[in-house]
């Protein structure tokens, strides 16, 4: 399937009202053309300043426009951060994810910020940050400390926007993704489904994110965690069926990039998660919480890729990172050693 970035809205649209088996079975097919089949990558991730952000997204427990249980903590030391990467990478995770509730990093926090990622990329983790907006200077600085990925969602479609946030534009969010992009770094970036949206707002966020320049490399799809103490707490639950459409249709119009399954899947039963993974995800959060809610027991996660047959994604790249002609010689090595199309229906093992 060609990479597109020339998706309409109806087009989408028509992607989510396929049958749903049908659907599921285009996006597994176009996930092993693109994917190593049952392996999937694992990342941490850690909050390293928690609550009284400014911004008001309706959603989240930090924001200071809110009354909720999450205890304000200032940012965190970088032993302790460091620490915590540790004890990530030993229990399995290649990526190590750090997040700070605010509206934008300060000047004065830059410093301990680079430190963090320094230390995190000499342990031989892949890197990634949520800040908030990031101006083309921080951006740089980011990079040159040797972060791999930004994290920063557009959440919602652009027409939704308003409904969920208004102390930023949706414009903004693209103008730190492309920030992000000019410096040389990944780009994290997806949504969350459930926050009371309608089904063309799910096809305009994927939208959204398809007609990028470049589509991400990882974009996560979080199911609405309901917070009391948030305006969103009585929303009605998502139907499980359109949460896994969400994760098929990602998966059809962004072919390479990894479809993260992230928040909520405490909520989800092993069935769900299972066909999840079928639509495509390939990319989860390890770890009993997700900055300030709820995730499932790494052992849990562990006992369910052992039913599924999954695998934990090996990192290809070397902690003191080789050439990019390498990088890519060892993934298509991989890919090559997979079965054919022609035998997927045979093995099991696959």
């Amino acid at each position: 399937m060609d990479i597109r970035h020339n998706w309409t809205v109806e087009e989408v649209q028509t992607l989510f009202e396929k049958p749903f088996m049908d659907l599921l079975f285009e996006a597994q097919l176009v996930h092993r053309e693109h994917h190593l089949a049952n392996e999937v990558q694992v990342s941490t991730l850690l909050s390293i300043k928690t609550g009284a952000c400014p911004e008001d997204c309706k959603y989240c427990p930090q924001s200071a426009h809110y009354r909720t249980d999450i205890e304000k903590e200032r940012l965190l030391e970088v032993a302790r951060v460091l620490d915590a990467a540790e004890k990530a990478k030993s229990s399995g995770a290649t990526r190590f994810c750090m997040g700070a509730a605010w509206k934008n990093p300060k000047e004065r926090d830059m410093p301990y910020l680079l430190d963090m990622v320094r230390g995190v990329k000499n342990l031989g983790l892949e890197t990634c940050m949520t800040l908030g907006m990031l101006n083309k200077e921080q951006a740089d600085s980011l990079a040159e400390a040797g972060l791999d990925y930004y994290n920063h969602n557009l959440d919602t479609s652009r027409e939704n926007y308003g409904n969920i946030i208004t102390t930023r534009t949706y414009d903004d969010r693209l103008d730190t993704l492309a920030h992000v992009r000019d410096a040389g770094m990944k780009v994290c970036s997806g949504g969350i489904v459930g926050l009371g949206e309608d089904k063309r707002d799910r096809a305009g966020l994927l939208m959204e994110l398809a007609n990028l320049p470049r589509h991400p490399e990882s974009v996560p799809i979080n199911m609405l965690v309901k917070v009391k103490g948030t305006p969103l707490e009585n929303v009605d639950d998502l139907d499980a069926f359109d949460f896994i459409r969400t994760i098929a249709v990602a998966r059809i119009m962004m072919p390479a990039s990894a479809v993260r399954l992230s928040a909520g899947r405490e909520k989800m039963n092993e069935q769900m998660q299972a066909l999840c993974f079928m639509a495509g995800a390939n990319s989860i959060f390890y770890g009993c919480k997700l900055l300030t809610t709820p995730n499932p027991d790494e052992d849990e996660d562990m006992l369910l890729f052992r039913k599924l047959g999954i695998n934990r994604q090996e990192r290809v790249q070397k902690p003191d990172q080789v050439q990019e002609s390498e990088l890519r010689d060892q993934v298509a090595e991989r890919l090559a050693a997979r079965p054919s199309k022609d035998d997927i229906f045979y093995d099991a093992s696959l």
